[in-house]
């Protein structure tokens, strides 16, 4: 996780940010050493969230993130990639794309990160993440046969590979593009990364009208 430090300049406001000609880089947001493919249909832009069920600061970027989210408009693909650096985050990466294989993604991120960290669960091992699953209209089997399914675990090797290509240090992090990387630090505060994200989509369009 990124420094506690390095997440709580709140105060420093952006209301300058309203386009993509303000942002400065290495200042707002860095360029990723070297782009990464996006997953999206042409004419869209991607933005991925990397992130961690176990960090409590992408725990508090859950609010501001999900209602940019849900103003997208139509050309924006906003997709969400658990981060993988071993132990916990594995496994809670395990648990993120069998909620999905599941059909129950949806339904349990926000109450996941609920349980870890306003009830303190862990939810770290997989009898414990099943019978989690269980109130949410699957089996406590169905739960254990995704958690441990080739499909699941693969889709874990790949968002493992995907972070490692961005060379990301630490989360919560947004990816614009496969191209732009904005952080806690250089946003300012975890309030204002939606901000720099939606510039950075503007500067995404203005770079495909040129």
């Amino acid at each position: 996780m990124l420094k506690p430090l390095m997440l709580v300049l709140a105060g420093l406001a952006l209301p300058g940010l309203a386009s993509a000609q303000n942002l400065v880089e290495g200042e707002h947001y860095e360029v990723l050493p070297e782009p990464v493919e996006t997953r999206v249909d042409e004419g869209q832009i991607e933005v991925t969230e990397a992130f961690w069920y176990g960090c409590p600061h992408c725990y508090n970027l859950e609010e501001p993130l999900n209602a940019w989210v849900a103003e997208l408009p139509d050309d924006v693909s906003f997709q969400r990639m658990p981060a993988t650096m071993g132990g916990d985050w594995n496994q809670h990466a395990l648990a993120f794309y069998a909620a999905e294989e599941l059909g129950i993604l949806e339904a349990i991120h926000d109450d996941f990160f609920h349980a870890i960290h306003e009830e303190g669960r862990s939810l770290t091992g997989n009898a414990e993440i099943a019978e989690f699953f269980s109130d949410y209209g699957v089996s406590e089997e169905e739960a254990q046969q995704a958690l441990g399914s080739f499909a699941v675990k693969s889709q874990v090797n790949q968002a493992n590979s995907r972070m490692r290509k961005m060379r990301l240090m630490g989360v919560p992090a947004l990816i614009v593009d496969g191209r732009y990387l904005v952080s806690p630090s250089s946003a300012g505060s975890l309030a204002n990364m939606p901000q720099i994200a939606e510039a950075l989509v503007g500067k995404v369009r203005e770079e495909r009208e040129d």
